[in-house]
């Protein structure tokens, strides 16, 4: 079996990666060694710059990845900076924004980038899209950080309600880690 190497903190991104890379034999292996998130204004200049730094002093194959949730009537926010905002505010932080707003336009789209680094080659970045709607309120337990507020587009569940390949099949990083697994099916 290959093997390649996840640079993230993130147990609940491990676990999905895990399981589409199991379905074409490669071995996902968690490597926390970190990165700075610059202010950016997209995903792909993070993840981009996430890739140049990690490259200087990591050898072996890797990916990693930067999502975002997009709320159309908050113009975006909180966009590149979710992490961020779900570690200081969280789900009910932004539920308690959307209400005090009276806000009746609950469009959002989560976004993903995968970015594939290896020494010898340019980076190589796998972007993928989720379009769906803020709930009301939390539901679900599954997943993890927007999971329990983002209803995606076609379905009645929020994230959190559904298991790993429910959700997958869905989301922005299951579209992202598609393209990704795409592109390890031709190299």
């Amino acid at each position: 079996m290959k093997k390649i190497y996840f640079i993230t903190s993130n147990k609940g991104k491990l676990v999905e990666a895990q399981k589409k890379f199991s379905e074409i034999g490669i071995e996902v292996v968690q490597n926390n060694i970190g990165y700075p998130e610059i202010q950016a204004d997209s995903l792909e200049e993070v993840a981009f710059f996430g890739v140049e730094h990690v490259l200087k002093n990591f050898k072996s194959p890797f990916i990693l990845e930067d999502a975002g949730l997009f709320i159309d009537t908050l113009k975006g926010f909180p966009g590149v900076y979710s992490a961020y905002v779900f570690h200081t505010v969280g789900c009910d932080g932004v539920l308690k924004l959307m209400n005090d707003t009276k806000v009746k336009d609950r469009i959002a789209v989560f976004r993903s980038v995968f970015a594939y680094g290896k020494s010898d080659l340019k980076p190589h970045l796998f972007i993928g899209e989720c379009k769906g709607v803020i709930s009301i309120v939390k539901r679900g337990n599954n997943g993890f950080g927007y999971d329990p507020i983002f209803i995606p587009q076609n379905s009645d569940k929020t994230f959190a309600e559904m298991n790993i390949s429910e959700k997958n099949s869905y989301s922005h990083r299951g579209k992202s880690l598609e393209k990704l697994i795409d592109f390890f099916k031709k190299i």
